[in-house]
């Protein structure tokens, strides 16, 4: 996908990936909002765990020895939260998992043919995502992780163990 570069720039993230358990490389668009003051707004889903999620505010900088404009830090959280998803079972299509969960107001990127990762909009009730996302993974079907949950998802979880 490209973006319109007169708004977009592409941005470096150097991070240790939980997921993979080795510090990874990962490129993504931030959306210029002072590109003077290094102020961008994440406009890409990451794919394999840095803690920051779509929407959010960050600032990067020129880094030499990278030779490409660098993530340095989160300024200001969107409240979006980040879910990756692992299919385990062959038979399931990637496709119709991501469209389930689009029905859901989840949008998704597809990495490969068992791997995807979606973002949860902070206006999304996030206990009816994890209730399905436990249910695939109960049935085998899935596996996940959640590297970037925002306070409002974290709230909803509690609700959810609240109402048990």
């Amino acid at each position: 996908m490209t973006k319109d570069n007169t708004e977009h720039v592409k941005v470096l993230f150097r991070y240790h990936s939980n997921v993979l358990d080795e510090v990874t490389v990962e490129t993504m668009w931030g959306l210029k909002i002072d590109e003077n003051k290094g102020l961008f707004k994440l406009d890409s889903i990451p794919f394999y765990g840095p803690e920051i999620a779509t929407d959010d505010e960050f600032f990067a900088e020129f880094d030499q020895d990278e030779q490409m404009l660098t993530y340095r830090k989160t300024i200001n959280y969107s409240g979006n939260s980040i879910v990756l998803v692992s299919i385990c079972e062959e038979a399931k299509d990637r496709e119709e998992l991501r469209n389930e969960f689009k029905k859901l107001n989840c949008t998704s990127e597809g990495l490969n043919d068992t791997y995807f990762s979606m973002e949860i909009l902070r206006s999304t009730d996030y206990r009816i995502i994890k209730q399905k996302l436990d249910a695939l993974e109960l049935d085998g079907i899935i596996e996940y992780a959640v590297p970037c949950l925002s306070d409002k998802h974290r709230k909803d979880i509690e609700k959810l163990k609240q109402n048990r």
